[in-house]
């Protein structure tokens, strides 16, 4: 590791449990240059501008000929789909991103998540009493990966007992991120075949028999706007379930973590249930479950902070760094709820700010306030815990905790 940048280091799985010093040092250059041409922004004000700046891609086919791999590395969400929305520019993405917020959300479906509040403290309750009489519980089997998975499939159409056929189709594509071998690519590819078969027949299936959930709605392309063809329909229901639950999953776990280590935190909002509105904004700044975007490029010649960055060249944004940046907030290696105010890149910004957004922080206020509430003396067993493999989306693969004993359901 002595010959390996800063960068390369916070990829390797060892740095994992706690990159963050990593990211303290990146951030005394607020532009690095990497050993390939490539480039790393670090610094909150210079992520933020990139975010928002059309000369900055996110379809990485605008890559110079050099950064080619010939393995597609993280290029689709999918493999042997077109890349997803998320990995598009405009005029495209606008247009995909419209038929999928059509049915997702404001300004057609403004009341689809708010409406989901009760359903989401059921099967937070329900998780919980799946536990009681335990006296050791993972927060990440138990509560932080079915609470999610439940509200996705739900909100899809996917059936829940169809769980245990696409739980490692996701895993493999997500953990085989920033692909640095061929028999990585290998899974990736099969993983994504397999996806792209089973959701194409789920909407068949709703073709035939629409229903009222979203992949019906999608199926129909009865708006303004159409797909270029199902594989585009596929690319986007793909990414809506992958994402729908892989980064929420992450924030719950680094959540219930970071409560544990913050003991006073946790027993406010075991008090105040009110406090999660407040402290999950702090827990997406302070632990974001997505720590860095590595799709984008450059489409012309820039310069940021000074530096010069040539056109077609990879940028990587560490979104996780930008969120400790002490020029733009106090104290950042700290975990302060009642910050006056919480400005953080946990969801991106610009024109691929997350989708999902509103959902996920429902869902997270919801989870660590009913396990707040009703777990007894909880302790972890293991600091730090075990994380999943991905560098991109980081969080616990196993999340132990002791327990006293778990409590009944406390009325809201």
């Amino acid at each position: 590791m002595a010959d390996a940048s800063l960068f390369q280091q916070i990829l390797d799985y060892r740095n994992r449990a706690d990159p963050y010093p990593l990211y303290a040092r990146m951030r005394a250059e607020p532009v690095i240059t990497e050993a390939d041409g490539s480039f790393v922004v670090t610094t909150y004000r210079e992520i933020v501008s990139l975010l928002h700046d059309p000369r900055m891609s996110s379809d990485m086919s605008n890559r110079a000929d050099r950064f080619a791999t010939g393995q597609d590395q993280e290029s689709d969400e999918v493999p042997g789909l077109p890349p997803a929305f998320l990995r598009s520019d405009p005029p495209s993405h606008d247009r995909v991103r419209r038929l999928a917020m059509r049915r997702f959300g404001p300004p057609h479906a403004p009341g689809l998540v708010s409406g989901l509040e009760p359903q989401l403290r059921g099967i937070a309750a329900a998780l919980v009493d799946g536990v009681v009489g335990r006296d050791r519980i993972d927060v990440v089997d138990d509560i932080a990966y079915p609470l999610p998975v439940a509200v996705i499939c739900k909100l899809l159409g996917v059936p829940r007992e169809d769980e245990p056929r696409f739980r490692g189709w996701v895993d493999a594509i997500v953990g085989t991120m920033m692909i640095t071998s061929p028999e990585q690519h290998r899974v990736r590819h099969d993983a994504g075949v397999a996806l792209r078969e089973y959701l194409g027949a789920l909407v068949e299936t709703r073709r035939e028999t629409p229903g009222t959930d979203l992949l019906s709605g999608l199926a129909a392309d009865d708006g303004p706007d159409h797909w270029a063809g199902d594989d585009e329909l596929l690319a986007t229901a793909a990414l809506l379930l992958v994402a729908g639950h892989e980064t929420t999953v992450n924030l719950i776990a680094n959540g219930m973590l970071t409560l544990l280590r913050h003991p006073d935190a946790l027993e406010r909002l075991r008090s105040e249930p009110d406090f999660a509105i407040r402290m999950v904004e702090e827990l997406l700044r302070y632990e974001p479950p997505v720590q860095l975007v590595s799709w984008r490029t450059s489409l012309e010649d820039l310069e940021v902070a000074g530096v010069p960055i040539p056109a077609g060249v990879p940028v990587t944004l560490l979104l996780a760094s930008g969120n400790r940046d002490p020029a733009h907030i106090d104290d950042p290696d700290r975990f302060v709820p009642d910050r006056p105010t919480i400005e953080h890149l946990g969801f991106g910004g610009g024109i691929h700010y997350c989708l999902g957004a509103p959902l996920a922080r429902l869902e997270a206020q919801i989870a660590l306030t009913e396990m707040a509430r009703r777990f007894d003396r909880p302790r972890l067993v293991v600091d730090p815990p075990p994380y999943r493999p991905s560098p991109v989306l980081r969080g616990p693969l196993h999340l132990l905790v002791d327990v006293d004993g778990v409590g009944p359901p406390v009325d809201v």
